[in-house]
């Protein structure tokens, strides 16, 4: 980062305060203007993910072109780094994290595993409070960057958790859930939405018809809802919500009160509705059971060779909903998607044929029907 003020700024404070120069110098140089160039450092030693395109003959046959752009490829192995970096810039530039201040979230894993990542990478102190559930092999990936995890027995009680934990500790509760949406610039420089366009620019339907995105804080389809808007690009945003969130039956009524038992697709769907999820930004939303998000999750690792998440085997329902309606209705076009993570921080979980049938039940007729859908 470059800490320089324009000529008409530079003429304003000389004017007016001798030393408010001086103080913005002082930023710059100080631990402030070294965090911030940490992470914009780290940010140009990392490439951009890749976009792979889905192999569906029967589909493409028609018109109908399948992505996921792999977000498992950033440093900490999900989504959620492009959340982490925008969360903890918004956090340094308002004035929130000072040198040695404890960072606290809440989480059900990944965002956690990220902002350790950076939390380390300044040299903060971070605790992550999450449910009990969580994976082991996330609870691993925090503490290799040196984190805490603070845990609590249901998933609506991190919230209220990781804000007296902060109070106690004298820290910043991060506090995704609200600030998602906003840490990040929607209208460019390298967010997750110009990138898809960026990346699709030479595909046969460079210009999505769907763009398919779970929500866990909204900040994401809030991203991307309000870039196609900004660019004028006409492309609709769906929203595969998971068994048990409260996000679709808040989109279908506007009643910000509603709240539900909580999703068990890890990642995705929550128990109450988010601040950061903007029903405005979402064209559709599509319910899927959780038999169907964790055979679909199987069907596609079995399509790309390599396992996959429980969350992205949610959007892969989602795109498949939108791909037979598409077909139906004789049109032709593009349907992007995420990869959120890979499968090996499941493989005792989602992966495990008997933990699935313990916690979910039967997948076999959801695997037939999906299997179905996917050879076409």
């Amino acid at each position: 980062m470059t800490c320089r003020l324009g000529a008409m700024q530079q003429q304003t404070l000389s004017s007016t305060s001798p030393s408010s120069s001086s103080l913005s110098s002082s930023l710059c140089s100080g631990w402030l203007g070294g965090a911030i160039r940490r992470i914009e450092a780290d940010y140009q030693r990392s490439a951009d993910t890749h976009l792979i395109p889905l192999p569906m003959p029967a589909l493409a046959a028609q018109g109908i072109d399948l992505y996921l752009k792999d977000e498992s490829t950033h440093p900490t192995g999900s989504l959620k780094h492009r959340l982490a970096r925008s969360l903890f810039l918004y956090a340094l530039c308002n004035g929130w994290v000072r040198e040695g201040t404890t960072i606290v979230e809440a989480s059900s894993g990944s965002t956690a595993v990220s902002e350790a990542y950076f939390a380390r990478l300044l040299g903060l102190p971070f605790i992550a409070v999450m449910p009990r559930t969580t994976s082991p092999e996330k609870i691993a990936q925090i503490a290799f960057y040196g984190a805490s995890c603070h845990f609590v027995d249901h998933a609506a009680q991190v919230y209220e958790e990781a804000r007296a934990l902060a109070e106690r500790t004298g820290g910043h509760y991060m506090d995704q859930f609200t600030y998602a949406e906003r840490a990040t610039d929607w209208r460019g420089n390298n967010n997750i939405a110009e990138s898809m366009f960026q990346q699709m620019a030479r595909e046969r339907h460079p210009v999505p018809k769907w763009i398919v995105v779970g929500a866990g804080t909204g900040g994401t389809s809030a991203t991307i809802g309000r870039y196609l808007r900004f660019r004028c690009h006409d492309t609709q945003v769906c929203v595969p919500d998971p068994e048990g969130s409260v996000f679709s039956a808040y989109h279908r009524t506007g009643d910000a009160s509603l709240t539900a038992v909580g999703s068990r697709i890890e990642g995705i769907g929550r128990p109450r509705v988010e601040p950061s999820f903007i029903r405005t930004l979402v064209d559709r939303m599509i319910e899927v059971p959780n038999l169907d998000s964790v055979a679909a999750m199987h069907a596609l690792s079995t399509l790309l060779g390599r396992k996959v998440g429980p969350s992205t085997g949610t959007n892969f329902i989602g795109m498949l909903a939108v791909a037979q309606e598409m077909r139906a209705a004789g049109q032709r076009g593009s349907i992007l998607s995420l990869l959120c993570d890979a499968g090996e921080r499941y493989l005792p979980s989602y992966h495990d044929a008997a933990w699935v049938k313990n916690t979910f039940g039967d997948i076999g007729p959801a695997q037939q029907r999906i299997d179905a859908l996917v050879a076409g």
